[in-house]
């Protein structure tokens, strides 16, 4: 019976192939009108809690998530379908999308949605949305009820907008299997609406570049600011999909890594350090072998996975010599010849409109050392004890048509971690932190700018099999930032997000779906607060039915 909670865990999401969400001050600025935007009706918890019933049934409520809607300007609108499909299998969607005549060239913001159904019963699935080569989303699916769900996405992306400028063609893709077991079809509307007016400078970069077919980037030689976004998942139904799970060759468990869980994406230029982070622990909808978990409320970021970021302006006056320069993302401590990553790249690019060939250097590549201890203690309740982390420092200077600018970027990354788990694995239990600090000066015309974010992410929770084959998993995640701009050392603006899940579900294992006498109850509190305006909207749900939906600051 060894690895049958991890092994079920495997049988969850199918890999095919906006910003980073750390409420920045400008979002944070956003929330007044967010929340005055949003109508939240509060659930008269006394009158749904006597329509519970006793177990999960053959429906339940869609699927929602109490983070907040996107702000939407009340100006003119167009909005452009870039897809309507099903997918039944590996085959992409092929379109091409046309830019809308009526809304002008420049639009204040850009907003995707996609709207989904499914019934029947299928696994979670992954799936991206290409234009024009650019990924403007990766997402998750939720697995069905048998009478079928619906659930949608939206997504700003404002800041990719020169890609919008052009007929482009568009490439999307949710891997699916449908046969007589796996009978769901996912039928999805991705759609493009445009508001008139120009957004702001940050939002805005002059182009948005993806990778040659060598993993070369040619940038413009104008360029002054460089920002890549890497959509990091560990994904595919292997082990790579539940990384933080992983222990030390010298353990017995069912998914093992040389050193441990300890995971770190990267990005080099020229085979050169250029930045490190953590990448997100997403739990998709099938995940911790326990569906239950998520029919109604998906983890943190299921359904709409954020980018990694790293600011490469250190690195411009080398990138703007006009020649192609090798990018490379890789994963530290993934097991030599694994796969189950997926990283593609967009790379975010403003230009000086006033030089055509801006100049400049890289003044410093200091890597501190990568600390990396995972620490197996045997027994009867097996233990992996993890302690690992890293800095890297860069800075450089471009010279610009308003004089030299000077980007220092620094961000220390940390894990630490305790997994516990029984022979045969019938408990199996995670407690993990990981932080991720950057902090970026500029230092230019003006007084020098700083913005520091401090991200943590969290994991705690366990699952256990009983005698009866009763499965149950008890989880809380978490996702956090904390933000602070300062100008000259004097603060001016900063915010903070704390996104919570909590969940425990139970139900029994080895039978017929009708006969699992499934329970479970789940809450998520979403809270974006600071010197813009303030969100806070709770969910809560018992046997998929919503028993709360509150909001208020």
């Amino acid at each position: 019976m060894r690895s049958r909670i991890v092994m079920s865990m495997l049988a969850g999401a199918t890999l095919l192939a906006s910003t980073l969400l750390v409420a920045s001050p400008a979002q944070a600025a956003d929330t007044k009108t967010q929340a005055a935007d949003t109508k939240i009706q509060t659930v008269d918890t006394k009158a749904q809690v006597a329509d519970v019933p006793a177990e999960f049934g053959t429906d339940w409520h869609d699927p929602l998530t109490a983070a907040p809607p996107i702000a939407k300007p009340a100006t003119k609108s167009c909005q452009v379908t870039l897809a309507d499909t099903e997918f039944r299998d590996f085959t992409p969607y092929q379109g091409t999308y046309t830019p809308p005549k009526s809304c002008g060239g420049h639009w204040s913001k850009v907003v995707l949605r996609l709207d989904g159904t499914v019934k029947g019963r299928q696994y979670d699935r992954l799936g991206y949305l290409h234009v024009g080569g650019v990924e403007i989303l990766r997402t998750s699916t939720p697995e069905p009820s048998p009478d079928g769900i619906a659930w949608s996405v939206e997504k700003d992306v404002t800041r990719y907008s020169a890609t919008f400028r052009s007929t482009q063609d568009v490439e999307m893709l949710i891997g699916n299997v449908v046969d007589d077991t796996y009978t769901g079809v996912i039928g999805v509307k991705a759609t493009l609406t445009f508001y008139e007016g120009r957004p702001a400078a940050a939002q805005a970069p002059d182009r948005v570049l993806t990778l040659a077919t060598d993993s070369t980037l040619t940038t413009p030689r104008n360029t002054e600011r460089i920002v890549a976004e890497v959509y990091a998942t560990g994904s595919g139904g292997g082990c790579e999909e539940f990384w933080y799970l992983a222990v030390p060759d010298s353990a017995p468990y069912s998914c093992q890594a040389d050193k441990g869980p300890y995971r770190e994406v990267q990005i080099k230029v020229d085979g050169q350090l250029a930045g490190i982070a953590a990448p997100f622990p997403n739990v998709w909808t099938g995940g911790w072998s326990d569906p239950f978990l998520w029919y109604v409320i998906p983890g943190p970021r299921a359904f709409d996975v954020k980018p990694i970021e790293y600011d490469l302006t250190p690195f411009a006056g080398l990138l703007n010599d006009g020649r192609p320069h090798h990018i490379d993302i890789s994963v530290v401590g993934v097991p030599e010849g694994q796969t189950g990553w997926s990283a593609p790249v967009n790379v975010l690019v403003w230009q000086d409109a006033q030089r055509a060939h801006v100049t400049g250097k890289l003044t410093l590549d200091r890597a501190g050392t990568l600390a990396n201890s995972s620490t197996y203690t045997p027994g009867s309740e097996e233990r992996v004890d993890t302690d690992a982390g890293h800095r890297l420092t860069t800075a450089g200077y471009v010279d610009t048509s308003h004089g030299r600018v000077r980007t220092t970027v620094d961000r220390t990354l940390a894990n630490t971690s305790v997994h516990r788990w029984t022979d045969g694995e019938n408990m199996d239990g995670l407690d993990a932190t990981w932080t991720d600090d950057e902090s970026v000066t500029v230092d230019g015309r003006g007084p020098a700018r700083t913005t520091a974010t401090h991200r943590t992410y969290t994991m705690n929770g366990a699952t256990t099999i009983g005698t009866d084959d009763r499965l149950r998993t008890v989880l809380t995640l978490g996702d956090r930032a904390a933000v602070v701009d300062t100008r000259d050392g004097r603060r001016t603006g900063w915010s903070r997000l704390d996104d919570t899940y909590t969940g425990d579900a139970t139900y029994t294992l080895n039978v017929p779906r009708d006969q699992r006498h499934a329970v479970g109850t789940s809450s998520e509190r979403y809270r974006l607060y600071g010197s813009g305006g303030c969100y806070d909207r709770s969910l809560a749900t018992a046997q998929g039915v919503l028993t709360e939906d509150r909001s208020g600051c």
